[in-house]
């Protein structure tokens, strides 16, 4: 395999979506690419965190995970998000990230990359696959390259079937009610394969 920067993205402000994203550094590495594990950065007002003790607890135990910068992103070849749904659209700070990538797209650095998405709601039809989709809208503006699962692996089924990206319920404790980690795993690995016949095309 072609030697590949990949960059997984998340928020996460109980832990799913951490957890999702190091699955698929797990995943990715095994397939031989050079990993970054990155958060965006937390917009919301220290009072709603300190009112929620699994949130309050997870961003005091993720402190040291590195927020993520633009240049992060021109190091990339490949980059997976991973976000839970807000009435089925993307969190606010996800958003606010992909807000200031502008200045990257105009010259032309978000061109080809490859790219792929995971998500998290609290009941099944919660709107992950439309979040999916509109994590996707923006890749599409930066003309970057959707390696999508689809159905390329029988663990995507025992994960619920998502071929958009994996996607996982979680319960009011934070329960994971699929079993995804295989599935993580593989969209990683594919990610991570892909962007490396791009990049090998590209020279």
């Amino acid at each position: 395999m072609e030697n590949v920067n990949l960059a997984i993205i998340y928020y996460s402000s109980t832990g799913t979506n951490y957890q999702l994203a190091n699955m698929a550094a797990e995943g990715a590495k095994e397939a031989g690419a050079n990993v970054k594990v990155l958060k965006v950065e937390e917009l919301a007002p220290q009072s709603a965190i300190e009112g929620n003790p699994a949130w309050k607890a997870h961003v005091e135990d993720t402190k040291d995970v590195p927020v993520v910068a633009l240049n992060d992103l021109e190091w990339a070849d490949a980059i997976i998000f991973s976000v839970p749904t807000r009435f089925g659209s993307l969190p606010s700070q996800m958003k606010q990230f992909l807000d200031t990538t502008g200045g990257l797209w105009f010259q032309g650095k978000l061109a080809n990359k490859v790219v792929s998405a995971m998500a998290s709601t609290s009941n099944l039809h919660g709107g992950h696959e439309q979040t999916i989709h509109h994590l996707y809208t923006t890749m599409m503006h930066w003309g970057a390259i959707i390696a999508a699962p689809g159905y390329t692996d029988p663990s995507i089924f025992a994960a619920g079937g998502n071929p958009y990206g994996t996607s996982v319920t979680v319960d009011q404790d934070g329960n994971f009610k699929e079993d995804v980690e295989a599935a993580v795993k593989h969209q990683a690995k594919r990610t991570a394969q892909i962007a490396s016949w791009v990049k090998a095309g590209l020279q």
